[in-house]
């Protein structure tokens, strides 16, 4: 991010670690239970 401050420009970083397998693993499964409502919602409003 880079904004101006009185003629200045500041630089914001934000530095991250990526995710563990097993973190991911949860991330996933929420993601498809997710899909799986919003998918049976949409063939309920046909």
């Amino acid at each position: 991010k880079i904004y101006f401050v009185r003629g200045k420009a500041k630089v914001l970083l934000g530095l991250a670690k990526g995710k563990k397998s097993y973190d991911k693993r949860e991330t996933i499964k929420a993601k498809e239970s997710k899909r799986e409502v919003e998918r049976v919602v949409k063939e309920r409003n046909r």
